[in-house]
């Protein structure tokens, strides 16, 4: 089977071989979006930390807030969009969520005083964090490193949420330095995605276990085994 040729695959069930004369579903290999997802997000991340930690002047409070809007969220909005038509709701969920994320984040950061701090996105950034714990303790059934760069951010978020909310420098250069190492471990995981996408095999370590491990050594038999009760094909979400 090529890349460029879509999988043709009869609907299985007990009644297969009725469903097989009603219904066929076509499915077609795009390439992963997490690697373009974890690179806005070691982006966005690290350029946040810039500020945070006093790297950049004040005068690019602006211009920061301009890279999460304009460079960030549509990246991940994107990726999202592709991880949903890839039947990996865990990616499209948490991509989806952090390219939100990070469009409130920017537009709040760009339309307020440089320096200043809102209890309002703080707020927002804590319920933010909690509601990525969903796909943090999903991913950690399939993609351990996916789960690792999802739980980093939710802590990320945590953190510059209570900076937000109390103001204190000592929590603004926590979630500054906590951000760093949240960008290179994004960058990591975009460059083993990305290599093991290339590959068609997993060369640096992603903690592939289960459901993920399956997905990249088993047949396609195994993959579409249970494809009739996916959503999509089944008649409810």
């Amino acid at each position: 089977m090529s890349d460029s040729q879509p999988v043709n695959s009869t609907v299985s069930s007990g009644h297969a071989e009725t469903a097989s004369g009603l219904s066929r579903i076509t499915l077609r290999p795009i390439g992963s979006p997490l690697p373009l997802g974890f690179i806005a997000l070691g982006t966005a991340t690290i350029s946040l930390s810039g500020m945070q930690l006093g790297w950049l002047p004040a005068a690019d409070w602006k211009q920061v807030a301009l890279v999460l809007v304009l460079f960030t969220a549509p990246l991940q909005a994107l990726s999202s969009i592709f991880g949903f038509l890839a039947r990996d709701s865990v990616g499209g969920t948490g991509l989806g969520t952090l390219a939100g994320a990070w469009l409130v984040t920017g537009a709040v950061t760009a339309t307020s005083p440089a320096g200043s701090t809102s209890k309002a996105l703080g707020l927002f950034l804590l319920v933010v964090a909690a509601a990525l714990i969903v796909p943090t303790v999903a991913a950690s059934l399939g993609k351990v490193l996916a789960a690792l760069v999802m739980g980093g951010v939710a802590v990320r978020f945590s953190i510059t949420g209570i900076y937000e909310l109390t103001g204190q420098s000592g929590w603004e250069h926590v979630a500054g330095w906590w951000g760093v190492a949240l960008g290179a471990i994004a960058l990591y995981a975009a460059l083993a995605f990305e290599i093991e996408d290339t590959l068609r095999r997993t060369l640096l370590p992603v903690g592939r276990r289960g459901v993920g491990r399956r997905a990249m050594e088993g047949t396609i038999v195994d993959d579409l085994g249970r494809i009739s009760h996916e959503a999509g094909v089944r008649e409810q979400l």
